[in-house]
């Protein structure tokens, strides 16, 4: 084990203690049966107040689910030489520590991995061990984890009665979508005693640019979301669910209706997280508009529109924290 100093650690971002630690998990996040027949209404409700929810009796196969989460924390448990062989994430590879481009950190390392089918074998990258039997295990993860974000924006297409019915879910399933599939180790940081009421920041607050993300992760906590009211709440973990986030592009795509939700993830000080997250984009050359068919008698834009590599371009140019929809908002009168 690394014995972290002080020094070390305040290269670091810190927190204090919020209302709902995660030791006190907030009872109040949505659960949605995605075999009830009012799954519709409340995937609804549940965009609209939170942007964000658990999604239970999903369908996806347990041992899709429990073999990559295997595969991924055999690879973490690797050397640092060996991870390393995978190559830098430039944007796909290793990433350890430093999070995109503009100087944040945090106590995480990842793959990060294109989920284009004829690019998901990059050669690029470089899995010590079964390479196959990885790959394999994340095709088979990505294409169940896909047709579920596509069934559940499907779902919220009904429930908006935006038309045509695959409006949203077109934009994911299309052959060109610039989707990632993202996998997260949290290491356990024993030294956590050294910030006494604070909590190490593994990954820091932010929105996904994207249309909407799929997370799954192990029974550890660190998972933390912001309300309406800015305070942060901590989620249970449950590693048979999954965690639906609204993304900044589906915020634009329903003009406000639905919010993406800020969130991030806090160090364990005993048990190693590791989590799994779809990221389900468009394609670069699609614009990112408020949909027609939504919009209602006089209803004005509340953004200009943009494609998604301008948007793309924009969010990866920023910080973690910013309001990255902020530089496409309408002022009044535009």
């Amino acid at each position: 084990m690394v014995v972290l100093s002080q020094p070390v650690l305040d290269n670091f971002s810190t927190i204090k203690t919020c209302k709902f630690p995660t030791s006190s998990f907030y009872c109040g996040i949505p659960v949605i049966d995605l075999l009830n027949r009012d799954a519709k209404t409340r995937i609804i409700k549940a965009c609209k107040e939170f942007g964000f929810f658990k999604l239970v009796n999903h369908g996806v196969p347990l041992e899709f689910i429990t073999g990559l989460e295997a595969e991924a924390t055999k690879f973490f448990n690797l050397s640092q030489m060996e991870k390393e062989k995978a190559g830098k994430a430039n944007p796909f590879g290793y990433g350890n520590k430093r999070i995109g481009s503009n100087g944040d950190v945090g106590w995480v390392e990842y793959l990060l991995l294109n989920t284009n089918p004829d690019d998901i074998h990059q050669k690029a990258i470089t899995i010590p061990g079964d390479a196959e039997k990885f790959w394999s295990l994340v095709n088979d993860y990505v294409s169940a984890v896909r047709n579920l974000a596509c069934e559940v924006l499907e779902m919220i297409a009904d429930g908006l009665k935006i038309e045509p019915r695959y409006a949203l879910s077109r934009l994911v399933r299309d052959e060109k979508s610039d989707t990632f599939f993202r996998l997260n180790h949290y290491p356990p940081c024993p030294e956590l005693q050294v910030l006494c009421d604070r909590n190490l920041i593994g990954f820091g607050e932010h929105t996904d640019p994207q249309i909407i993300s799929v997370l799954r992760s192990n029974n550890t906590s660190g998972l933390q979301i912001s309300l309406r009211d800015g305070t942060w709440v901590s989620v249970p973990p449950d590693q048979y669910s999954f965690f639906f986030n609204v993304g900044d592009s589906l915020q634009v795509m329903t003009n406000g209706r639905f919010r993406s939700v800020r969130h991030r993830v806090v160090a364990d000080g005993v048990k190693s997280r590791v989590s799994m997250i779809y990221l389900g984009g468009p394609p670069l050359t699609e614009k990112i508009a408020p949909l027609p068919s939504l919009m209602e008698q006089g209803e004005e834009s509340l953004y200009k529109e943009f494609t998604w590599s301008e948007y793309k371009k924009s969010a990866y140019n920023t910080r973690l924290g910013d309001n990255r929809l902020a530089f496409f908002e309408k002022s009044a009168g535009q």
